[in-house]
């Protein structure tokens, strides 16, 4: 006895037959990661400027260098913007195999930006600075969580038949849908 196939497995354009997977708009999602980049570094270059001129809390550098700091607060926001980077390619990557792909990234994303706040305080700096940096982190990781996360869901599409399913049905002659 041999299988033979139904007629929607063998038909493309039989509606059983697409894709279920979503679609990703890539340029959406890249469009979305590259401005998260950019507000993930003016936030590390703003929040280590209020650190530095409002609280005079000398982060990343000392006192002498001045509120813009030295070498390390430019690569402290290129770090940052670098990081929106390549979390963006993770949510593609998660969009493209997970079942869940925003569950997943928001787990991700939350565990490293808790690493990220718990990482000042294993070093020698004053109590202030592992504060400041670790509320610098916090901050930082939340926006890149919710800004990709919100990205994701103007970049995700549902499969094409899933608009077939939840589109209304009209029937000729019902006042309600037809005028």
């Amino acid at each position: 006895m041999t299988y033979q196939p139904e007629s929607r497995d063998q038909d493309p354009g039989h509606p059983r037959a697409r894709d279920t997977r979503p679609r990703v708009d890539v340029g959406q999602l890249c469009a979305g990661g590259v401005a998260t980049a950019i507000i993930a570094a003016l936030i590390a270059l703003v929040g280590i400027l209020i650190c530095r001129w409002l609280f005079n809390i000398p982060i990343l550098a000392p006192r002498r260098d001045g509120a813009w700091g030295d070498a390390s607060t430019g690569a402290y926001v290129a770090v940052s913007a670098a990081i929106a980077v390549v979390a963006t390619a993770v949510l593609f990557l998660l969009v493209e195999s997970a079942p869940r792909p925003t569950a997943f990234f928001g787990w991700i994303i939350g565990l490293l930006t808790a690493a990220a706040a718990a990482f000042p305080f294993s070093t020698t700096a004053s109590l202030a600075e592992k504060v400041a940096t670790a509320v610098l982190n916090l901050v930082l990781g939340i926006a890149i969580g919710s800004l990709l996360s919100g990205t994701a869901r103007w970049a995700v599409r549902p499969p094409a038949d899933a608009y077939e399913r939840s589109a209304p049905v009209r029937v000729p002659g019902d006042r309600d849908t037809w005028s």
